[in-house]
Protein backbone atom coordinates (compact mmCIF):
# COMPACT_ATOMS: atom_id res chain seq x y z
CA UNK A 1 0.00 0.00 0.00
CA UNK A 2 1.33 3.03 -1.07
CA UNK A 3 0.58 5.97 1.91
CA UNK A 4 3.23 8.25 0.21
CA UNK A 5 1.81 11.92 0.65
CA UNK A 6 1.05 14.10 -2.46
CA UNK A 7 3.40 17.58 -2.49
CA UNK A 8 1.33 20.54 -1.32
CA UNK A 9 0.94 22.09 -4.79
CA UNK A 10 -0.67 19.33 -6.17
CA UNK A 11 -3.53 19.77 -3.75
CA UNK A 12 -6.79 21.00 -4.84
CA UNK A 13 -7.11 24.43 -2.87
CA UNK A 14 -3.51 24.84 -3.34
CA UNK A 15 -3.86 24.68 -6.99
CA UNK A 16 -7.30 26.69 -6.64
CA UNK A 17 -4.74 29.71 -4.64
CA UNK A 18 -1.94 29.56 -7.05
CA UNK A 19 -4.43 29.76 -10.45
CA UNK A 20 -6.08 32.86 -8.13
CA UNK A 21 -2.32 34.43 -7.60
CA UNK A 22 -1.70 33.74 -11.42
CA UNK A 23 -4.64 35.26 -12.54
CA UNK A 24 -3.79 38.84 -10.55
CA UNK A 25 -0.53 38.53 -11.68
CA UNK A 26 -1.42 38.53 -15.59
CA UNK A 27 -3.93 41.17 -14.60
CA UNK A 28 -1.77 43.49 -12.67
CA UNK A 29 1.01 43.10 -15.84
CA UNK A 30 -1.90 44.02 -18.82
CA UNK A 31 -3.69 46.20 -16.56
CA UNK A 32 -1.28 49.71 -17.52
CA UNK A 33 -1.55 48.56 -20.86
CA UNK A 34 -5.65 48.31 -20.81
CA UNK A 35 -5.64 51.98 -19.12
CA UNK A 36 -3.12 53.12 -21.75
CA UNK A 37 -5.58 51.72 -24.66
CA UNK A 38 -8.50 53.47 -22.37
CA UNK A 39 -7.05 56.97 -22.52
CA UNK A 40 -5.37 56.86 -26.16
CA UNK A 41 -9.24 55.82 -27.17
CA UNK A 42 -10.48 59.05 -25.14
CA UNK A 43 -8.00 61.31 -26.78
CA UNK A 44 -8.54 59.67 -30.68
CA UNK A 45 -12.47 60.57 -30.03
CA UNK A 46 -11.85 64.32 -29.36
CA UNK A 47 -13.59 65.97 -32.27
CA UNK A 48 -10.93 67.82 -33.86
CA UNK A 49 -7.90 67.06 -31.97
CA UNK A 50 -5.18 64.24 -31.65
CA UNK A 51 -2.94 62.84 -28.83
CA UNK A 52 -1.11 60.12 -27.02
CA UNK A 53 0.09 58.93 -24.34
CA UNK A 54 3.40 56.89 -23.71
CA UNK A 55 3.07 55.07 -21.09
CA UNK A 56 1.17 54.32 -17.74
CA UNK A 57 2.57 53.05 -14.37
CA UNK A 58 0.38 52.13 -11.74
CA UNK A 59 1.04 52.05 -7.89
CA UNK A 60 -1.42 49.94 -6.84
CA UNK A 61 -0.51 50.15 -2.99
CA UNK A 62 -1.57 53.63 -2.77
CA UNK A 63 -4.01 53.63 -5.55
CA UNK A 64 -2.51 55.65 -8.16
CA UNK A 65 -1.34 55.68 -11.83
CA UNK A 66 0.77 58.16 -13.72
CA UNK A 67 0.27 59.00 -16.59
CA UNK A 68 3.70 60.12 -19.03
CA UNK A 69 3.84 61.90 -22.22
CA UNK A 70 0.33 62.76 -22.80
CA UNK A 71 0.09 65.40 -25.52
CA UNK A 72 -2.92 66.90 -27.64
CA UNK A 73 -2.99 68.89 -30.67
CA UNK A 74 -4.95 70.37 -33.21
CA UNK A 75 -5.80 68.14 -36.51
CA UNK A 76 -5.34 70.69 -39.24
CA UNK A 77 -2.49 72.01 -37.18
CA UNK A 78 0.37 73.97 -39.20
CA UNK A 79 3.18 72.86 -36.87
CA UNK A 80 4.00 70.01 -34.68
CA UNK A 81 4.02 71.55 -31.16
CA UNK A 82 1.55 70.32 -29.11
CA UNK A 83 -1.46 72.46 -27.84
CA UNK A 84 -1.32 70.47 -24.59
CA UNK A 85 2.03 69.02 -23.57
CA UNK A 86 1.64 67.14 -19.82
CA UNK A 87 5.20 64.94 -19.61
CA UNK A 88 4.22 63.79 -15.96
CA UNK A 89 0.86 63.58 -14.09
CA UNK A 90 0.41 61.25 -11.03
CA UNK A 91 -3.52 60.65 -10.04
CA UNK A 92 -4.34 58.95 -7.03
CA UNK A 93 -7.13 58.61 -4.43
CA UNK A 94 -6.99 61.43 -1.44
CA UNK A 95 -6.75 59.33 1.42
CA UNK A 96 -7.79 62.38 3.97
CA UNK A 97 -11.12 63.09 1.64
CA UNK A 98 -11.51 59.01 2.11
CA UNK A 99 -11.66 59.29 5.14
CA UNK A 100 -14.20 61.97 5.76
CA UNK A 101 -16.16 59.43 3.32
CA UNK A 102 -15.85 61.02 0.17
CA UNK A 103 -14.02 59.11 -2.41
CA UNK A 104 -12.03 62.01 -4.66
CA UNK A 105 -8.74 62.06 -6.37
CA UNK A 106 -5.92 64.19 -6.38
CA UNK A 107 -3.95 65.11 -9.26
CA UNK A 108 -0.01 66.18 -9.47
CA UNK A 109 1.05 67.57 -13.25
CA UNK A 110 4.67 67.99 -13.32
CA UNK A 111 6.38 70.63 -16.28
CA UNK A 112 3.22 70.84 -18.30
CA UNK A 113 2.57 73.17 -21.16
CA UNK A 114 -0.20 74.72 -23.00
CA UNK A 115 0.93 76.23 -26.08
CA UNK A 116 -2.01 78.34 -28.31
CA UNK A 117 0.09 78.46 -31.46
CA UNK A 118 -1.91 80.83 -33.05
CA UNK A 119 -2.00 79.57 -36.65
CA UNK A 120 -2.72 76.73 -35.47
CA UNK A 121 -6.03 77.68 -34.01
CA UNK A 122 -7.22 79.54 -37.02
CA UNK A 123 -7.60 76.35 -38.69
CA UNK A 124 -11.37 75.94 -37.70
CA UNK A 125 -12.86 72.40 -37.19
CA UNK A 126 -15.83 73.42 -35.46
CA UNK A 127 -16.86 76.34 -33.03
CA UNK A 128 -14.44 77.34 -30.68
CA UNK A 129 -17.24 76.70 -27.74
CA UNK A 130 -17.29 72.97 -28.74
CA UNK A 131 -14.18 72.01 -29.19
CA UNK A 132 -12.82 73.77 -25.30
CA UNK A 133 -16.08 71.62 -24.19
CA UNK A 134 -14.81 68.50 -25.84
CA UNK A 135 -11.27 68.24 -24.80
CA UNK A 136 -11.77 69.50 -21.45
CA UNK A 137 -14.55 67.21 -21.23
CA UNK A 138 -12.61 64.12 -22.29
CA UNK A 139 -9.46 65.48 -19.76
CA UNK A 140 -11.55 65.25 -17.04
CA UNK A 141 -12.57 62.06 -18.39
CA UNK A 142 -9.59 60.44 -17.96
CA UNK A 143 -9.73 60.74 -14.33
CA UNK A 144 -12.51 58.15 -12.97
CA UNK A 145 -13.73 59.90 -9.60
CA UNK A 146 -13.43 63.67 -9.28
CA UNK A 147 -10.77 65.93 -8.96
CA UNK A 148 -10.34 67.51 -5.13
CA UNK A 149 -7.44 68.64 -5.25
CA UNK A 150 -4.58 69.80 -7.81
CA UNK A 151 -1.18 70.96 -7.91
CA UNK A 152 0.68 71.84 -11.17
CA UNK A 153 4.69 71.92 -10.80
CA UNK A 154 6.94 73.96 -13.29
CA UNK A 155 4.07 74.78 -16.01
CA UNK A 156 4.21 77.04 -18.93
CA UNK A 157 1.50 78.85 -20.62
CA UNK A 158 2.33 80.52 -23.94
CA UNK A 159 0.80 82.23 -26.84
CA UNK A 160 3.15 81.91 -30.14
CA UNK A 161 2.97 83.84 -33.25
CA UNK A 162 5.51 82.07 -36.12
CA UNK A 163 4.17 83.94 -39.29
CA UNK A 164 5.45 87.07 -37.41
CA UNK A 165 8.60 88.44 -38.13
CA UNK A 166 10.13 87.67 -35.79
CA UNK A 167 8.14 85.47 -34.37
CA UNK A 168 5.90 86.40 -31.25
CA UNK A 169 6.17 84.51 -27.96
CA UNK A 170 4.57 85.52 -24.74
CA UNK A 171 4.96 83.35 -22.09
CA UNK A 172 4.62 82.39 -18.33
CA UNK A 173 7.26 80.30 -17.33
CA UNK A 174 8.10 78.31 -14.06
CA UNK A 175 4.47 78.23 -13.31
CA UNK A 176 3.24 76.80 -9.44
CA UNK A 177 0.11 76.17 -9.02
CA UNK A 178 -2.44 74.74 -6.00
CA UNK A 179 -5.74 74.21 -5.68
CA UNK A 180 -7.64 72.71 -2.99
CA UNK A 181 -11.38 71.07 -1.72
CA UNK A 182 -12.31 71.60 -5.63
CA UNK A 183 -15.00 68.95 -4.37
CA UNK A 184 -16.26 70.63 -1.03
CA UNK A 185 -14.99 67.91 0.71
CA UNK A 186 -14.45 70.27 3.92
CA UNK A 187 -15.40 73.56 4.53
CA UNK A 188 -18.74 72.43 2.70
CA UNK A 189 -20.65 75.64 4.54
CA UNK A 190 -18.64 78.44 2.94
CA UNK A 191 -19.83 80.31 -0.27
CA UNK A 192 -16.21 79.41 -2.30
CA UNK A 193 -14.45 76.94 -0.32
CA UNK A 194 -11.48 76.21 -2.60
CA UNK A 195 -8.69 78.34 -1.90
CA UNK A 196 -6.55 79.05 -5.76
CA UNK A 197 -2.85 80.25 -4.96
CA UNK A 198 -0.45 79.97 -8.25
CA UNK A 199 2.81 81.88 -9.37
CA UNK A 200 5.43 82.05 -12.34
CA UNK A 201 7.95 84.20 -13.93
CA UNK A 202 6.45 86.10 -17.35
CA UNK A 203 8.39 87.07 -20.19
CA UNK A 204 10.38 89.57 -19.70
CA UNK A 205 11.33 88.37 -16.16
CA UNK A 206 7.93 89.87 -14.70
CA UNK A 207 6.41 88.46 -11.16
CA UNK A 208 3.04 86.51 -11.96
CA UNK A 209 1.11 85.88 -8.70
CA UNK A 210 -2.62 84.73 -8.92
CA UNK A 211 -4.48 84.05 -5.47
CA UNK A 212 -8.30 83.96 -4.39
CA UNK A 213 -11.12 81.16 -4.05
CA UNK A 214 -13.69 79.36 -6.20
CA UNK A 215 -16.57 76.95 -6.31
CA UNK A 216 -16.45 74.52 -9.04
CA UNK A 217 -19.55 72.57 -7.98
CA UNK A 218 -22.05 74.97 -9.31
CA UNK A 219 -22.21 75.32 -13.60
CA UNK A 220 -20.84 78.17 -13.83
CA UNK A 221 -18.52 78.51 -11.27
CA UNK A 222 -18.33 81.31 -8.60
CA UNK A 223 -14.60 83.20 -8.35
CA UNK A 224 -13.15 85.42 -6.01
CA UNK A 225 -9.64 86.35 -7.68
CA UNK A 226 -6.98 89.05 -8.13
CA UNK A 227 -3.94 88.69 -10.19
CA UNK A 228 -0.72 91.05 -10.94
CA UNK A 229 2.02 90.99 -13.25
CA UNK A 230 5.04 92.96 -11.94
CA UNK A 231 8.21 94.30 -13.07
CA UNK A 232 8.56 93.28 -17.00
CA UNK A 233 10.80 94.66 -18.75
CA UNK A 234 8.93 95.95 -21.73
CA UNK A 235 11.68 95.36 -23.81
CA UNK A 236 10.74 92.17 -24.01
CA UNK A 237 7.66 92.43 -25.40
CA UNK A 238 8.78 94.62 -28.46
CA UNK A 239 8.33 91.44 -31.71
CA UNK A 240 4.54 91.47 -29.92
CA UNK A 241 3.95 95.84 -29.90
CA UNK A 242 5.75 96.21 -33.44
CA UNK A 243 4.09 93.33 -34.64
CA UNK A 244 0.50 94.71 -33.69
CA UNK A 245 1.49 98.48 -32.90
CA UNK A 246 4.52 99.08 -34.74
CA UNK A 247 5.88 100.22 -31.22
CA UNK A 248 9.62 98.89 -30.08
CA UNK A 249 10.37 100.20 -26.35
CA UNK A 250 14.00 101.07 -25.81
CA UNK A 251 13.59 100.68 -21.89
CA UNK A 252 10.67 100.71 -19.41
CA UNK A 253 8.72 98.91 -17.05
CA UNK A 254 4.96 97.00 -17.16
CA UNK A 255 2.75 96.23 -14.29
CA UNK A 256 -0.49 94.76 -14.59
CA UNK A 257 -3.17 94.25 -11.66
CA UNK A 258 -6.36 93.31 -11.96
CA UNK A 259 -9.34 91.72 -9.79
CA UNK A 260 -12.36 89.39 -11.08
CA UNK A 261 -15.61 88.14 -8.88
CA UNK A 262 -18.12 85.84 -10.49
CA UNK A 263 -21.50 85.17 -8.72
CA UNK A 264 -23.94 83.48 -10.25
CA UNK A 265 -23.03 83.94 -13.97
CA UNK A 266 -22.00 87.42 -13.25
CA UNK A 267 -18.84 89.00 -13.72
CA UNK A 268 -17.61 91.87 -12.08
CA UNK A 269 -13.89 93.07 -11.57
CA UNK A 270 -10.96 95.23 -13.44
CA UNK A 271 -7.55 95.16 -15.30
CA UNK A 272 -4.98 97.59 -14.69
CA UNK A 273 -2.49 98.45 -16.84
CA UNK A 274 1.04 100.45 -15.24
CA UNK A 275 3.70 101.52 -17.82
CA UNK A 276 6.41 103.43 -16.12
CA UNK A 277 9.77 104.94 -17.11
CA UNK A 278 9.36 103.95 -20.93
CA UNK A 279 11.01 105.40 -23.56
CA UNK A 280 9.83 104.63 -27.31
CA UNK A 281 13.29 103.88 -29.94
CA UNK A 282 14.29 105.90 -32.65
CA UNK A 283 16.93 105.23 -34.82
CA UNK A 284 17.65 108.29 -36.42
CA UNK A 285 16.52 110.41 -33.53
CA UNK A 286 13.44 111.76 -35.67
CA UNK A 287 10.44 111.12 -33.71
CA UNK A 288 7.55 112.45 -35.92
CA UNK A 289 9.03 110.72 -38.91
CA UNK A 290 7.22 107.51 -37.75
CA UNK A 291 3.64 108.62 -37.65
CA UNK A 292 2.21 106.26 -35.56
CA UNK A 293 5.04 106.24 -33.35
CA UNK A 294 5.16 109.62 -33.00
CA UNK A 295 1.00 109.34 -32.63
CA UNK A 296 1.31 107.34 -29.65
CA UNK A 297 4.47 108.76 -28.31
CA UNK A 298 2.71 112.33 -27.99
CA UNK A 299 -0.01 110.76 -25.90
CA UNK A 300 1.98 109.37 -23.74
CA UNK A 301 3.68 112.23 -22.58
CA UNK A 302 -0.30 114.09 -22.49
CA UNK A 303 -1.58 111.24 -20.68
CA UNK A 304 0.79 110.11 -18.18
CA UNK A 305 1.36 111.64 -14.54
CA UNK A 306 4.15 113.98 -14.58
CA UNK A 307 4.54 113.01 -10.53
CA UNK A 308 5.29 109.66 -11.33
CA UNK A 309 6.39 109.12 -14.93
CA UNK A 310 3.77 106.46 -15.05
CA UNK A 311 0.69 105.90 -18.28
CA UNK A 312 -1.92 103.79 -16.71
CA UNK A 313 -5.53 103.18 -17.14
CA UNK A 314 -8.31 101.28 -15.83
CA UNK A 315 -10.43 98.94 -17.52
CA UNK A 316 -13.60 98.06 -15.98
CA UNK A 317 -15.21 94.45 -17.01
CA UNK A 318 -18.82 93.77 -15.98
CA UNK A 319 -21.58 91.55 -17.44
CA UNK A 320 -22.64 88.64 -17.91
CA UNK A 321 -20.54 85.37 -18.99
CA UNK A 322 -21.92 85.44 -22.71
CA UNK A 323 -21.32 89.02 -23.13
CA UNK A 324 -18.50 90.42 -20.84
CA UNK A 325 -17.80 94.22 -21.83
CA UNK A 326 -15.42 97.04 -20.97
CA UNK A 327 -16.22 100.19 -19.96
CA UNK A 328 -14.42 101.81 -22.80
CA UNK A 329 -15.77 105.74 -22.17
CA UNK A 330 -14.56 104.81 -18.48
CA UNK A 331 -11.00 103.66 -19.39
CA UNK A 332 -10.70 106.85 -21.17
CA UNK A 333 -11.97 108.79 -18.77
CA UNK A 334 -9.65 107.38 -16.16
CA UNK A 335 -6.61 107.94 -18.35
CA UNK A 336 -7.24 111.41 -18.24
CA UNK A 337 -7.67 111.13 -14.01
CA UNK A 338 -4.00 109.27 -13.69
CA UNK A 339 -2.60 111.95 -16.25
CA UNK A 340 -3.95 115.03 -14.49
CA UNK A 341 -5.26 114.47 -10.97
CA UNK A 342 -4.00 111.42 -9.12
CA UNK A 343 -1.67 108.38 -10.41
CA UNK A 344 -2.79 104.75 -9.48
CA UNK A 345 -1.13 103.20 -7.00
CA UNK A 346 1.29 100.31 -8.06
CA UNK A 347 -0.85 97.84 -6.07
CA UNK A 348 -3.77 95.91 -6.41
CA UNK A 349 -6.83 98.10 -5.10
CA UNK A 350 -9.05 95.44 -2.56
CA UNK A 351 -12.00 97.22 -4.38
CA UNK A 352 -13.36 94.32 -5.18
CA UNK A 353 -15.33 92.02 -3.23
CA UNK A 354 -17.15 88.50 -4.14
CA UNK A 355 -20.85 90.13 -3.00
CA UNK A 356 -19.73 93.21 -5.50
CA UNK A 357 -21.08 90.13 -8.31
CA UNK A 358 -24.47 89.01 -6.80
CA UNK A 359 -27.19 91.11 -9.20
CA UNK A 360 -30.59 92.32 -7.54
CA UNK A 361 -33.11 89.52 -9.09
CA UNK A 362 -35.95 91.56 -10.95
CA UNK A 363 -39.95 91.41 -8.63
Amino acid sequence: MNNKKKPFYRKKRYQIILAILVLLLVVRLYLPTLIKNYVNDVLADIPGYYGQVEDIDLALFRGAYVINGMYLNKVNAETEIPFLKFPENDISIEWSSLLRGKIVSEIEMYNPEVIYVFEDQQNETGSDSTEVEDWTKALTDIVPIDINHLEIHNGKAAFVELTADPNIDLHISNLDLTAENLRNVVAKDRTLPSPVVASGVSIGNGKFEVQGAINLIKQVPDIDLEWSLEDIDVTALNDFTQHYASIDFSSGKLNVFSEIAIADGYLKGYIKPLLSESKLFDKDERFLEKLWEGFVGFFKFVLKNQRTETLATKVPIEGDLKSVEAGFWTSIKRVFENAWFDAFKNVIDNEIEFKDAFQEKDP
